[in-house]
């Protein structure tokens, strides 16, 4: 095929080898295709190539190696390369004296590969017989470019055999690359073709026209045709004299508007007169009855001119008995067509059997009469036309006279006729077309009926059951809908409930046109993803099983089907064409619909035929290969790898199938090249850093060493020896001052493996040059820090540009440097340090926020603030709503928190007295902060479904997320409408607000509704507390009738994210097999402690994995994270030769991966901290049992101590603390911060570690800012007298501080102490930035302190310190919650709405109680669950009545600490019992009442029941 398309069509395969790395590397992989001779290079000229060869090329002249340049080598090569193999790569005495050379040591590879196989010179002959074999291309899939490649080869026989080959054509324009042909057969016909068929000058003469000619100049040429056909009386009346040609009265007709006459025709069926009717043949055979008839019906000008004018033949004729008529028939012909030449007159005055009838009769008929009185015209012609008229007669006359039985009787009589007629064409006897004119009726009478029916009850038994019978009908009739497809159209206007059954009904025939017209109309066909989705389970499940050679047809659906219908195919594995068609397709595929063709294709696959396939078993397979389960994939050997390699690469391996690739190759090939590295890439970190130390000192190292730098810098960890054998282990790394700027460069993803006290050792000289390498590594704030203040010391960071070139190192930027920060730079750069993980702290992003507010020039840069919106205190937008809404459209583009958008929408609304569903929308992002008071007047004002449902379109594209209290509102609005109707646009967030008590009344169809919903956005299902997540589930579970049985793979795949939450006997009953194949899969799911003890003992069935003390690599490489869910005792059975101290590595590191993924931040995030710390336990179990520490008595060996690079790679606090305090003193530096970070270490563990870090920096009064800020929780086991003396001057150790919450009251009140010392500031000037980053410390303030603090900044850092559970004293509390009451601050608590509640978060707690008992709906509403935990017991239950009790939100009624509900009155906990009895579905507690209480929908339900149990209580 290259020969070919090289040869064919050589400028655009270059320009496309040229242009595409991909495709040129594909080419040059096969050794086949070295003697392709490419120059990508352009040259402004075109010079001599064999001149410069024979100047340049003189091998015998090449002595000194220094005067060859690389250009003469390329250019040899490239235009010489047989000579250059022959001459340069076989001398060895010269070859290595050119590959001492450094720029010349390609060559010696492009030798090697020239010697095992020369360059070939390609095939050059094109044959079109050996190519373009047509009649084999109905039966194969044809490659697109071989049908180009033909059409421009062979046209003519292209033309012949595909252009008019109309089921092979059909075929081809199936493939989108085809289309082409589409406008080029017709094209080639209407130039070429025309000209010689549509001679209209010829036609003014009575001569025959072949039918086919006309209608090909009818379809093709419509405008001359109707303009010199149509319009000219002479042509259209001879061409009418052929019965056949009929059509054109209707044709014209409708091409020239009315007055054209009418008339109906029949089709030939098949019947070709031209090939069949052979006269001059007849002489030596007679042709039989059935032919004779044909040809005088269908082609009566050429059976006259040549039958009645050959008197031989004629006698010959009419001595045979079954054709005497022959010559009656001539008679008449010759005597009629005699008068004709000596008379003119008028067709009226001539006389006309048939119309003579008609007229005596007194019929009114608008039939055209004249091609029945033509001279020689066929009787059978005459009598149809009579019977046509005679049903228009009579037909109004019979309706109205007949009695009802007359009527059955003439019915009869018809229905009698009419057979007989049919059973007359069938046995030859006559040729009336009763047939083709039935079928045409029959398409009509559908067509008219069709389009009529509105019921399609009424249509289903049409479509159903005679779609074969109608589809033959219009495949044959003449006269059908235009454009060919008017029943099959109708198939895609089935409703959806009725489509499977109807679809599942059809013939293979209706099918295939079903798919010709949905992949010719794709692009403008419209349907919803269930439509779709059930269209193509029928195709898969039920036509596909009858019919496998259907499959290629169905590949534009391929991208649509489900999972479980692409494993229910028929066994096809070994169709070819199957195959390659799932190969060609299957990059467009979805992941999880990849791994359902491999699951299909392994099962016919075993371990012995994968063996048997030879090293080239990969290649042959294709793409699938790839997406096999891995058990089946697990049987490729290394040098079946090795030769598919490139087919491995091209598609999507699993993390699994990646290690096991890497680890296959590297371990068993010792000799791998460059090249097969380079295309390794990232899979090479998979790898043992064993295997990869046998390329020390070979070409292949480097790049080992950028594929490692690679992972690293794309945040894929490896283990810790692979890092510190190949980068950190070299004496350099002992002197940092003497690193070049370019080695710093080199090192720079693995600098955070050596913490601040090396990078403090680099110099600004060092640094500044490598910042481009530096600003994309991921160091933390503190590390951050070091390197900014170095390369800011001679450029400031207030010139443009600067602060963006610091990419990630934007974290470590000093919060009093941002703040000297001009506003333009600071504008500037926003949108970058957003890009950046983990980017600004608390206090960076309130400095910067804050200033930038502080401007009157902000109303315009919203546009550019927009990155830390919801990072600005709402006091800054407070004092600005009117001017923001200066230009709503603008404003309401912005993401705005919900506190913000509240402040918004109360300020838009003072100008919007009547707020309609139109102007609501209007507003955009603001929106989303209506009241439940407007919104409610919004849907009562207008209560219609197209309202609704805008509301909630509009709701469900929010970016950011609706508060409880909007979602509560919408819910209760709309139960005043139909849900059924609605709940498909509620999206998931909404629909997860839903009351448990309503969701379980839900049927099927709304149940699967809600389930699709979930799983399509399970990002908010996550967020759910467990309790929801649980009970939800576990109603649909029962709903969808998974309760019972096995736990199937499509059960569990339907359920998506939620699988994982239903009950424990549901999950136990987990279909094995589908547990193996898909572990790693599985993994990705969320498991609390009971799942996990499931899993652990599904792994240790014998229909897994068995005893765990049999386990093997390839066993723990697939169980990989699930390992830490086995019980101790398991755990101590595992071979210890197995865990490897890389495999505990890679453990730790895959189960961080998964935290760190979107699945496991949110379940780590609702899991409590006894789950926690279970499993963080069974992980330091496993490292600490495995390296040995658990021994009783064994001193831990130096080879034992961690390492830096070894505690990042797993978790500081899985260590012993022995191993951890013996650690070197550069090691312990390295791993500081890391320590300070950790939550699972004990108090105790932290003072040991503190004393290790005094062993080595000297007291806590000599602690620098870079060690204070490194301590993080350790510091908390300073003591009082340590406190008072270190140093706090910077806001970053502040900060650090800061964010601990684990100090007591004494440390506290020193720490603030100390911060007011070191910033040499009184307690009324300290600003919002310096009240951030106190955080806890603020609880350290004296109370008199707490009431000098300035109002307004303590308020604009209330956003961040809302969110801390802080430990101040209730006096505390009220002091910070008196500065937010202040007049310049949100004023007095009555006019508080939701928006100021949600701003300060926890700080609520203080308000007085006159103040919080005090709170309306609204206000509550905006109380977090954080503030309601943290007030007072006996606070709680005095402020709170049951009223409000009843008001709250299910995540409010469950954050009530139990201190707090022992405190509640008995009526206080029957209101708490109601709020949390919406979800948790429990009977409400009643006191002396049944515990049988129904449960209703609507809040208003709960209301009167609270007031009937007061009423109860107060008698």
């Amino acid at each position: 095929m290259v020969a070919v398309c090289w040869d064919q069509d050589k400028e655009r395969l270059k320009i496309l080898l040229c242009q595409n790395l991909d495709f040129f590397t594909v080419v040059f992989s096969h050794v086949d295709n070295n003697w392709l001779q490419l120059n990508c290079t352009e040259a402004p000229t075109q010079p001599d190539i064999n001149s410069l060869v024979a100047a340049s090329c003189q091998y015998s002249e090449w002595q000194n190696v220094m005067e060859i340049t690389i250009e003469m080598i390329s250019m040899c090569i490239q235009n010489d390369d047989k000579g250059f193999v022959l001459e340069v790569c076989a001398n060895a005495t010269f070859l290595k004296k050119l590959l001492r050379n450094s720029a010349t040591v390609w060559v010696g590879e492009y030798c090697t590969v020239s010697l095992n196989s020369p360059p070939t010179n390609p095939p050059v002959v094109f044959s079109v017989l050996d190519w373009c074999n047509y009649d084999k291309w109905s039966k194969v899939l044809v490659d697109p470019s071989m049908v180009e490649l033909c059409w421009r080869h062979d046209q003519m026989g292209f033309n012949k055999n595909v252009c008019c080959n109309m089921p092979l054509f059909e075929k081809l324009t199936l493939e989108p690359q085809n289309e082409w042909l589409m406008s080029v057969c017709v094209d080639k016909e209407t130039k070429d073709i025309l000209p010689q068929v549509c001679q209209y000058s010829d036609w003014n003469k009575p001569i025959i026209v072949d039918m086919t000619d006309l209608a090909l100049c009818a379809e093709l040429d419509s405008l001359n045709f109707t303009q010199k056909v149509c319009a000219n009386a002479t042509v259209l009346q001879n061409l009418l004299a052929n019965p056949d040609n009929t059509w054109l009265l209707a044709y014209c007709v409708n091409h020239t508007g009315p007055g054209g006459g009418g008339g109906q025709g029949g089709g030939l069926m098949g019947f070709k007169p031209v090939e069949q009717c052979q006269y001059h043949s007849w002489a030596v055979a007679l042709p039989d009855a059935s032919l004779l008839t044909l040809c005088w019906d269908y082609d009566q000008a050429n059976f006259v001119s040549s039958i009645c004018t050959n008197t031989g033949l004629l006698s010959l004729l009419t001595k045979e008995p079954y054709s005497l008529w022959v010559g009656t028939l001539c008679t008449n012909y010759t005597k009629g067509n005699s008068q004709g030449k000596t008379n003119s007159t008028s067709a009226d005055s001539q006389p006309c059997l048939v119309r003579d009838i008609v007229r005596r009769l007194n019929w009114t008929c608008t039939a055209d009469f004249s091609p029945a009185c033509q001279p020689g015209s066929s009787q059978t012609q005459a009598l149809q036309l009579l019977l046509r008229c005679g049903v228009k007669a009579l037909q109004h006359r019979l309706e109205g006279l007949l009695t009802t039985h007359m009527a059955s009787v003439v019915d009869q009589a018809t229905s009698v006729t009419v057979v007989l007629l049919v059973a007359l064409e069938e046995s030859q006897m006559t040729s009336l077309r009763v047939t083709e004119n039935i079928r045409f009726n029959v398409l009509k009478s559908v067509v008219l009926y069709l389009e009529k029916e509105t019921n399609f009850d009424n249509k289903r038994v049409l479509l159903q059951c005679f779609g074969k019978v109608l589809t033959s009908l219009m495949q044959t009739g003449r006269h059908g809908n235009s454009d060919g497809f008017f029943l099959i159209k109708e198939y895609f206007r089935i409703p959806l409930a009725s489509l499977r059954p109807v679809l599942s009904a059809v013939d293979i025939t209706t099918v295939r046109q079903i798919l010709q017209y949905f992949s010719r109309n794709q692009g403008t066909l419209q349907f919803t993803d269930d439509y779709l989705g059930t269209m193509v389970s029928v195709l898969f499940q039920t036509h596909l099983v009858r019919d496998g050679s259907l499959f290629p047809e169905l590949v534009p659906l391929l991208a649509l089907v489900n999972p479980a219908d692409i494993q229910s195919l028929p066994p096809l594995q070994t169709n070819l064409i199957v195959r390659n068609t799932i190969n060609s397709n299957i990059r467009s595929l979805s992941v999880e619909q990849r791994r359902a063709f491999g699951r299909w294709y392994s099962r016919a696959l075993s371990s012995l035929n994968m063996t048997a396939g030879g090293p080239s078993f990969i290649r042959d397979t294709g793409n699938l290969i790839v997406y096999l389960p891995f058990h089946s994939f697990q049987h490729l050997s290394p040098a079946q790898l090795l030769v598919g390699m490139d087919v491995l690469l091209m598609n999507t391996l699993s993390h699994l199938q990646q290690q096991f690739v890497a680890e296959s190759l590297i371990r068993t090939f010792r000799n791998l090249t460059v090249e097969q590295f380079r295309r390794l890439g990232n899979l090479t970190c998979l790898s043992d850093p064993k295997d990869l130390q046998v390329y020390r000192n070979t070409e292949a190292f480097s790049v080992i060493q950028d594929n490692i730098r690679a992972c690293v810098s794309q945040g894929l960890r490896g283990p810790s020896d692979m890092i510190s054998s190949l980068f950190l282990n070299g004496s350099e790394l002992q002197s940092p001052g003497s690193l070049s700027a370019g080695r710093v460069s080199q090192l720079a993803p693995f600098l955070p493996w050596l913490g601040v006290d090396f990078l403090q050792k680099l110099s600004q000289s060092q640094l500044s040059p490598a910042l481009t390498a530096l600003a994309s590594v991921p160091f933390t704030p503190a590390q951050a820090s070091v390197i900014v203040d170095k390369v800011s010391l001679n450029n400031s960071l207030a010139l443009p540009g600067q602060l963006q070139k610091l990419g990630s190192l934007v974290s470590g930027v000093k919060v009093e440097t941002l703040w000297n920060l001009p506003s333009d730079i600071l504008l500037s750069s926003l949108p970058d340090i957003a890009l950046h993980t983990p980017g600004l702290n608390p206090s960076q992003a309130n400095t910067i926020t804050t200033k930038l507010w502080d401007s009157p020039e902000v109303t315009g840069w919203l546009d550019k603030v927009e990155p830390l919106l919801p990072s600005t205190p709402l006091l800054s937008v407070l004092t600005r709503a009117s001017l923001l809404l200066t230009n709503r459209t603008l404003a309401g583009r912005r993401a705005w928190n919900t506190q913000q958008a509240k402040t918004l929408f109360k300020e838009a609304v003072k100008t919007m007295p009547n707020l309609s569903t139109e102007t609501f929308l209007a507003l955009g992002s603001i929106a989303r902060g209506v009241s439940c008071t407007a919104l409610r007047q919004l849907f009562r004002d207008k209560p219609t479904f197209s309202s609704m449902r805008s509301v909630l379109a509009f709701m469900k594209k929010q970016s950011v997320p609706l508060h409880s209290s909007l979602k509560k509102c919408i819910i209760e609005e709309l139960y005043y409408f139909d849900f059924s109707e609605l709940l498909g646009e509620f999206g998931a967030q909404i629909a997860l607000a839903l009351p448990v008590n309503t969701i379980k009344k839900f049927p099927a169809d709304m149940m699967d509704t809600l389930r699709k919903m979930i799983v399509k956005d399970s990002h908010h299902f996550l967020l759910l507390p467990s309790k929801k997540q649980e009970i939800l589930v576990d109603k649909m579970v029962q709903r969808l009738g998974m309760y019972t049985g096995e736990f199937t793979e499509d059960e569990f795949r339907s359920l998506g994210i939620m699988a994982t939450y239903v009950v424990d006997e549901v999950f136990l009953q987990l279909v094995r097999r589908f547990f193996v194949e898909s572990l790693e899969f599985l993994r990705e799911f969320c498991y609390n402690s009971s799942k996990r003890d499931i899993v652990a003992q599904i792994l240790q069935e014998p229909g897994t994995f068995g005893p765990i003390q049999n386990w093997t690599t390839e066993t723990l490489n697939q169980v990989d994270r699930f390992l830490f869910f086995l019980p101790k005792e398991m755990l101590q059975q595992i071979p210890q030769a197995l865990m490897t101290h890389g495999r505990i590595e890679r453990l730790f590191l895959s189960q961080r991966r998964w935290e760190s993924g979107a699945v496991g931040a949110l379940c780590i995030q609702g899991r409590d901290q006894v789950e926690q710390t279970q499993l963080f336990e069974r992980q330091q179990f496993v490292l600490q049992n495995f390296l040995g520490f658990l021994k009783v008595g064994q001193v831990t060996p130096p080879a034992l101590m961690p390492t830096c690079e070894k505690l990042r790679a797993t978790q500081p606090s899985a260590w012993s603390t022995d191993s951890l305090t013996g650690m070197s003193s550069a090691a312990f530096s390295c791993s500081l911060e890391l320590f300070g970070q950790d939550p699972f270490f004990s108090a105790y563990q932290q003072k040991l570690l503190l004393q290790k870090t005094k062993e080595i920096y000297g007291a806590a009064s000599s602690f620098s800012s870079s060690v204070i800020t490194q301590l993080g929780r350790i510091a908390s086991q300073l003591s009082v007298a340590e406190l008072s003396v270190i140093r706090l001057s910077e806001l970053s150790t502040i900060s650090a501080l800061g964010a601990v919450s684990t100090w007591n009251s004494r440390q506290l009140a020193v720490l603030s102490s100390s911060v007011l010392i070191s910033t040499q500031v009184a307690p009324s000037q300290l600003d919002s930035s310096t009240l951030v980053a106190m955080g806890h410390i603020l609880c350290g303030i004296k109370v008199s302190d707490m009431r000098s603090l300035n109002a307004v900044e303590f308020s604009k850092a209330v956003l961040w310190l809302g969110r801390l559970r802080l430990s101040c004293s209730e006096e505390q509390q009220q002091a910070l919650t008196g500065l937010l009451i202040h007049s310049l601050a949100f004023g007095p608590v009555s006019s508080w709405g939701p928006e100021v509640f949600i701003e300060v978060g926890a700080l609520a707690a203080g308000l007085p109680d006159m103040a919080m008992s005090s709170l309306v709906r609204e206000q509550i509403e905006g109380f977090t669950p954080l503030a309601v935990s943290l007030i007072r017991a006996d606070k709680f239950a005095v402020v709170f009545d049951p009223a409000q009790i009843s008001m709250f939100s299910y995540e409010q009624a469950k954050a009530v600490t139990e201190a707090q509900r022992l405190c509640l009155s008995p009526v206080q906990l029957t209101a708490m019992s109601m709020v949390l009895t919406i979800w948790e579905d429990k009977p409400v507690d009643f006191r002396g009442s049944s515990s049988g209480l129904a449960l209703c929908p609507s809040p208003l339900c709960h209301l009167l029941g609270l007031l009937m149990v007061l009423l109860v209580s107060a008698l």
